[in-house]
């Protein structure tokens, strides 16, 4: 009686748990870029004021007109321009730090750029170097 009853603890505990993994966010890509001045302005040259939006351009650039700085990395998740223009609301969903905020604002910076997938969805995660 004890081994069955040890048995169902740990039939329980492992289902638990393997419940519990399958909600686990899952990194789908990783990549690192470099902001450069290119990357601050849009199409029309107008100055984007906002991290997300550089972010966005920075992608564009490196996947829809081939302008790319030192350092820049491929994604196959950005190369979707339909996947470009979720930047916003993934940046909203993840994790960017005033400093990094600032730093991707002021340009000349590295950064990498974590890709999430999650039960509400895809994010992303933004760090500097």
């Amino acid at each position: 009686m004890k081994f069955g009853t040890g048995l169902s603890a740990v039939i329980l505990a492992a289902t638990m748990f393997g419940a519990h993994a399958v909600r686990a966010d899952q990194l789908i890509e990783e990549y690192n870029a470099f902001i450069g001045e290119d990357d601050l302005y849009n199409s029309n040259n107008v100055r984007l004021q906002e991290p997300w939006q550089i972010i966005r351009q920075d992608r564009a650039n490196f996947h829809r007109f081939g302008v790319s700085q030192r350092g820049d990395q491929s994604d196959s998740f950005f190369d979707d321009a339909g996947n470009r223009e979720l930047v916003e609301r993934m940046i909203s969903r993840g994790t960017i730090d005033r400093g990094a905020r600032s730093a991707i604002l002021r340009g000349n910076v590295m950064i990498n750029v974590q890709i999430f997938r999650g039960p509400r969805g895809d994010y992303v995660n933004v760090l500097v170097h």
